[in-house]
């Protein structure tokens, strides 16, 4: 598959109000970056997203997955967050995410404790852990990385540089889920891994902190709340980083349909797979109606093929959710002597929900979508 989504193995929001700026939110379901106002003065505190995949998915993706050297000419890597209900948006934004330098531990308790002695059991914006004695560094900071904020300190450290930065900018009006190009930061994680590299080549992976632009934290005003699902909800929203690379091969010496009225069938579909396994679907097509010709066997027999310009897409059958959307240039389809085919890991998917197909040919007609009910569930 040329799309594969791993989930986070831990998330967080901090928040630098001087009455929360010691609480842990491990346990929630939503993340959120709000500025919240000081209860005496026009002076608006932030708050600050902790996310992390685990080293041991991201090295299997790379190693039995993509199977080469990650970089952004042949991969794209993206970390998603999915919007809730935001409030009160009263302009435009800027999101930007960095690699984390320090380490942290999640914690398990929630917004609604009332004071961080109920039991902040893990990083806030003062500390990384729950041992009050972990701080954010908050000064003298190791070269090419910083932090802070100039109101509260505190609130992560992390690398900063263009190498490191990745940013979504995106008006009120607009779709607020976030997509975020961490590939060059993923790409430093792998050299870290593998090559045993360190800064700037190379990165421990401690994960990422996701904030507004500095000018949106040092306003003396809200610019409202952006909610997002954290990996603890309910949902089928959780975050994801999402590995994309293009692994058709398209090869075959068959008639190639560019026009007309295009019959296509998936024909090996089992319908039910478990989340571990590696699923190759392939199509029949051929021509609705094919040409008259004298001959001593079927036209319907002869292996036909839609050009290279054909592409698989994933949505989710109960919401109609874009899991993977066509995308030009990593769900193409493949094609070999047998006929068309493509790939997919079930274990980038959530389980135990139903999904569908469906495909889309670019020739000389131009766009012709295929969209005939074709489901399969995932289980555990």
């Amino acid at each position: 598959m040329a799309y594969y989504f791993i989930f986070p193995e831990k998330d967080a929001t901090l928040y630098s109000h001087p009455d929360r700026k010691e609480l842990n939110t491990g346990g929630d379901e939503i993340l959120e970056l709000v500025e919240e106002k000081a209860s005496v003065g026009e002076i608006y505190y932030p708050s600050r997203i902790l996310i992390k995949f685990k080293n041991t998915e991201i090295r299997d993706i790379i190693t039995t997955k993509i199977q080469k050297e990650i970089n952004t000419e042949n991969c794209s890597i993206g970390l998603q967050l999915f919007s809730t209900e935001h409030k009160n948006l009263a302009k435009d934004h800027i999101v930007e995410a960095f690699p984390l330098s320090q380490s942290w531990d999640e914690g398990t308790e929630r917004w609604t404790a009332t004071s961080p002695e109920d039991g902040s059991n893990g990083c806030s914006w003062l500390y990384r852990t729950e041992n009050t004695s972990s701080n954010w560094i908050t000064g003298s900071f190791a070269t090419g990385t910083t932090g802070s904020f100039k109101i509260q300190e505190g609130g992560g450290a992390w690398y900063t540089g263009s190498d490191f930065r990745s940013e979504n900018s995106f008006f009120t009006a607009d779709n607020l889920d976030l997509d975020l190009d961490v590939t060059t930061v993923i790409q430093k994680f792998s050299a870290s891994y593998y090559q045993d590299a360190s800064y700037p080549t190379g990165l421990t992976n401690n994960g990422f902190i996701i904030k507004k632009i500095d000018e949106e934290e040092e306003d003396s005003f809200s610019s409202g709340e952006l909610k997002y699902f954290s990996s603890n909800t309910h949902t089928i929203y959780p975050p994801k980083l999402c590995f994309k690379w293009d692994d058709s091969v398209y090869s075959h010496s068959g008639t190639t349909l560019t026009s007309g009225d295009i019959f296509l069938s998936l024909y090996n579909n089992k319908n039910i797979y478990q989340r571990k396994s590696k699923q190759r679907f392939r199509l029949t097509t051929r021509k609705r109606y094919p040409d008259r010709t004298f001959t001593t066997s079927s036209n319907f027999l002869d292996t036909q093929y839609l050009p290279q310009t054909s592409y698989y897409s994933v949505r989710d059958a109960s919401t109609d959710e874009v899991i993977i959307p066509f995308d030009t240039k990593y769900t193409k389809l493949s094609a070999d002597s047998e006929g068309m085919y493509f790939d997919l890991f079930m274990e980038g998917f959530q389980p135990e929900r139903y999904y569908k197909l469906q495909f889309r040919t670019d020739n000389n007609d131009g766009i012709q979508v295929f969209d005939d009910d074709y489901f399969f569930k995932v289980i555990r």
